[in-house]
């Protein structure tokens, strides 16, 4: 299932260097909290140890996908200052841990999720967004990136996503594909074309293909 391939809320975390260069990051963040790279780390830590524009020093720095003032934007941070994933020095899929629209049905066509986009080696993100997949190469997370935007794979999520939460624990029934180009899925197809290869491959009724496309909104 794709959420064994998903990280759980907070894979990202503060160092202890960060905390002993700037220890009014303590006071600034929640009580409890001073490690976390939460949703409001943009706003609250802007200028401190997140900056806008890329710091001219000798300190290695990596970008962080994140929201300010509603808008996604992508920080730079010193490396040293992060506790990172696995994947975060692969290839991977970032969709936003809220938003979309909830459950199928609600509305007459139905999008289920936010839009997401592709993080690549050395980046990572605020706890704004989930992160999918450690993938090797940029290919396999463009082929992952298709099949979530796909309706048949947000259908499925949707057996589980009835409000606008998109937790980890939401994707269980989502099934794993094989992102490679060793796949029984064409990746190079369109999302429409590649729904309809799994149409096939699980063998749906003519009439759950008719529910699917007529109630799930496409995505781009």
């Amino acid at each position: 299932m794709v959420s064994t391939i998903i990280s759980g809320r907070g894979v990202y975390k503060l160092s202890d260097v960060a905390l002993k260069d700037y220890p009014e990051i303590a006071d600034i963040q929640s009580k409890g909290h001073k490690f976390d790279v939460g949703s409001s780390a943009f706003k609250i830590l802007k200028d401190i140890i997140y900056f806008e524009d890329k710091p001219k020093t000798d300190k290695d720095y990596v970008q962080i996908l994140g929201l300010f003032q509603s808008a996604r934007v992508r920080y730079w941070i010193a490396k040293d200052y992060l506790i990172t994933p696995e994947s975060f020095y692969k290839y991977k899929v970032f969709i936003p841990k809220s938003g979309g629209s909830g459950a199928i049905g609600e509305k007459e066509s139905t999008v289920l999720i936010g839009e997401p986009v592709i993080g690549i080696p050395n980046e990572g993100a605020t706890e704004t967004f989930l992160s999918i997949g450690t993938f090797e190469t940029e290919g396999e997370a463009k082929s992952a990136l298709k099949y979530i935007k796909g309706k048949f794979a947000r259908t499925m999520l949707g057996i589980l996503k009835i409000t606008q939460d998109n937790t980890r624990d939401k994707w269980k029934y989502v099934p794993l594909q094989d992102f490679t180009s060793n796949s029984d899925i064409d990746w190079s197809k369109s999302i429409p074309e590649i729904d309809q290869q799994l149409y096939r491959k699980y063998g749906l009724s003519k009439d759950e293909i008719d529910f699917i496309e007529e109630k799930v909104k496409a995505m781009e």
